[in-house]
């Protein structure tokens, strides 16, 4: 077949369609949305990834909000063509056999191109019953079970390339950690074709010259390391890996320092995210692109047709949505009322609320859904139950909507939930809210065009970046945040939002700071008492104007298409 790519993006999780559950949030979101803004500007790149034949997991919530899993029901052959070449690779000492389902991405706007996404596959009856489960799950199994997966993407992701005809790549993007066995194959490549050593000067520089990666951990522990012994019995004594090299040190294996050393261009993604990691990881050389979402997706039907008509191009073009400062405020509140009554009806659907337990579209709708777990603080919001009616009763009944997953293993993160139902039931009748179960890509899409305010509380400095505050940004919605990740750039205070203790930022110790929460929830009861609730209630064309200027400045700027460019220069060179 004809190759008409040149960049391999290998990520463990990508979400590139609601129906097919192959990603468990942030990560997979960012990387399909890379790949749509791939398809509009016509970048030739191709996409590999696993294909999850139970997706992440079903949540579900019991009345105590007890998070319960179940496994996902698709059949990729709805979804995506099933491939001829079939690939085979040793695994644990048997040989594996491989197939790979194609998914083509295609553009929103006529001239754009199509990126095909390739899930590799080892649900085959040739195989043993073990290795047919080895893309069953996103983050499933054990330490030696995730392995066996990031060995399949990096080597399997390249035998599958080549038989499928893709033998003129230029580019490998390591999307992650995950994905850094890639240089291990190339590596053996180009020492076979040179008849030499991995180990070679000029096979390292070859190596180097055709890799980029992608940082998007902050925390150490989030990075992955396995013992060299595990690696060797995975996956076979590789001459490229032995203790001693910059990324095995002490018997362990370092994932993200295997993709630095042989990755000519590597990239935080965010500025504060790039500082953090040069700090983690000393003498990296690690320059940062600061994450964005793909608007077209994102944007709300009636959001979409208001940039239609007044910032046209704005699919191919993202600095066109600047001119979302013209929208007329009529306008733009019709557009934001009807995003918002879809929601709400959602809600009211979802729960079986009526009457005067409904909730309303007429009330200030604050909305959190991101991955459950400690640093992120769901609960925050909910600490001072008094504090919280307090402002509620002064400035104005408020709506709180949360969503999201705690990984299975997290028992730290299924507690904070179990805290928040807790919570949410004793606000009194001028508070409503609820925990909205199974959060996913369409459940995504209504609480970031629907809610009046985003509210973003990491302990700094450990959140990368986060996306769905670029999201909501785009439909209009304002955040309220930490001083971290994506939000240091894009937080014009009191224009495009309000950033929480923003007289109380110093340095990366404060993330150990016992009474750094406390004195965070008052700045967010603080903020919404006398900024955020009298503006929205009392003062509706400043509100319009925030509204418009999340839309124009953010929804600009934090953008894919403006990130695949920056990849296209810098990580590229194209």
């Amino acid at each position: 077949m004809s190759d008409p790519a040149r960049v391999a993006y290998f990520s463990m999780e990508i979400g590139v369609d609601p129906r097919v559950p192959t990603y468990s949030g942030g990560l997979g979101m960012l990387a399909g949305d890379c790949l749509r803004s791939a398809a509009d500007l016509r970048l030739p790149m191709v996409g590999v990834t696993l294909l999850h034949r139970k997706g992440y997991f079903q949540q579900t919530l019991d009345k105590s909000g007890q998070q319960h899993e179940a496994a996902v029901d698709w059949n990729p052959a709805e979804r995506m063509e099933l491939m001829k070449p079939r690939v085979a690779m040793r695994l644990n000492g048997r040989k594996v056999a491989i197939q790979a389902w194609k998914y083509d991405v295609k553009p929103t706007h006529a001239g754009g191109g199509v990126v095909p996404v390739y899930f590799l596959d080892t649900d085959l009856p040739e195989n043993e019953p073990e290795d047919r489960r080895i893309t069953d799950q996103l983050y499933g199994g054990d330490h030696r079970h995730r392995l066996v997966q990031e060995g399949l993407l990096g080597i399997g992701g390249i035998y599958m390339l080549r038989a499928l005809g893709h033998a003129n790549l230029a580019k490998y993007h390591m999307n992650e950690g995950h994905g850094a066995f890639v240089t291990i194959e190339l590596l053996a490549e180009h020492s076979y074709k040179r008849r030499t050593s991995p180990a070679d000067p000029e096979v390292v520089r070859a190596v180097q010259q055709s890799c980029a990666f992608t940082t998007h951990t902050p925390v150490p522990a989030g990075h992955d390391q396995f013992a060299l012994s595990m690696v060797y019995d995975v996956l076979g004594e590789q001459s490229a890996i032995y203790d001693g090299a910059p990324y095995c040190q002490g018997g362990m294996l370092n994932m993200t320092k295997l993709a630095l050393h042989y990755s000519r261009y590597a990239n935080a993604v965010a500025r504060r995210h790039a500082e953090v990691t040069r700090e983690m990881i000393r003498g990296s050389h690690i320059d940062y692109i600061t994450n964005g979402v793909h608007a077209p997706t994102w944007a709300s039907p009636e959001i979409a047709a208001l940039l239609d008509e007044h910032c046209p191009g704005w699919r191919a073009d993202y600095k066109a949505i600047r001119r979302a400062m013209f929208i007329p405020d009529e306008a733009l509140e019709r557009a934001r009322a009807a995003a918002k009554k879809r929601l709400i009806d959602h809600v009211n659907a979802a729960t079986g609320a009526k009457g005067h337990d409904a909730f309303a579209p007429d009330r200030f709708t604050i909305g959190f859904a991101r991955r459950a777990t400690g640093y992120k603080r769901a609960d925050l919001l909910v600490s001072d139950v008094d504090a919280l009616k307090h402002l509620a009763n002064k400035g104005g009944p408020i709506q709180i909507l949360y969503a999201g997953k705690a990984h299975p293993r997290d028992t730290q993160g299924k507690e904070i939930i179990k805290h928040i139902v807790e919570k949410l039931g004793v606000l009194g009748p001028q508070i409503r809210g609820v925990f909205l179960p199974n959060y996913d890509f369409a459940l995504c899409r209504l609480m970031v065009a629907g809610v009046d305010l985003w509210l973003n509380n990491p302990v700094p400095p450990l959140e990368a970046s986060g996306t769905s505050g670029m999201k909501a940004a785009l439909n209009g919605v304002p955040s309220l945040s930490s001083p971290d990740g994506w939000w240091l750039e894009g937080c014009a205070e009191g224009l495009t939002g309000w950033t929480i203790g923003r007289d109380d930022f110093e340095s990366n110790t404060f993330s150990h700071d016992p009474g750094r929460a406390t004195r965070d929830a008052a700045a967010i009861y603080s903020t919404l008492e006398h900024e955020i609730l009298p503006m929205f209630y009392k003062d509706r064309p400043m509100w319009r104007q925030v509204m418009r200027s999340a839309i124009a400045m953010n929804g600009s700027q934090f953008n894919t298409n403006r990130v695949m460019r920056e990849y296209a220069q810098m990580a590229y060179q194209m």
